[in-house]
């Protein structure tokens, strides 16, 4: 199956106050000429959602959903001319995009570490600072 978008805009769409609503339709080029016969799902904001169970196009493109997303995207970013389409494109790219774990020094050894948040006050301390400063009290 050979892929692409068709992008979709709706404008004054009540629940919306400003701007544009982007839609991009997932088609099979192989299927059919036009849209909306060569339709095959939405492309997602997000392809892991939390809790709201896998979306269509995990179920169609399985394991392979993050790369096919990603070069539709990338593909269609090539191609478009128009700039807010172009900020759209690239914001879902973003969403694509694994976030960085947070890593902050420690204030006593300076290591970086992933900060657990117990206490406001303790949020500088790697966890062996933390023991020797406060002792068994920080579990």
């Amino acid at each position: 199956m050979r892929v692409g978008l068709h992008l979709s805009i709706l404008d004054g769409v009540e629940d919306y106050s400003v701007g544009r609503r982007f839609r991009f339709a997932v088609v099979d080029l192989d299927k059919a000429k036009g849209y909306p016969l060569n339709f095959v799902c939405m492309l997602p904001m997000q392809l892991s959602p939390k809790g709201n169970g896998v979306n269509v196009f995990a179920k169609v493109f399985g394991d392979k959903s993050l790369g096919v997303a990603k070069e539709l995207l990338l593909g269609a970013l090539e191609t478009e001319s128009d700039s807010e389409v172009k900020a759209e494109i690239e914001r879902r790219l973003k969403l694509l995009a694994p976030k960085q774990v947070v890593q902050i020094a420690c204030s006593g050894c300076g290591k970086p570490f992933q900060p657990k948040r117990i206490r406001r006050f303790k949020n500088n301390f790697c966890l062996e600072c933390m023991e020797k400063k406060f002792g068994s009290r920080t579990q």
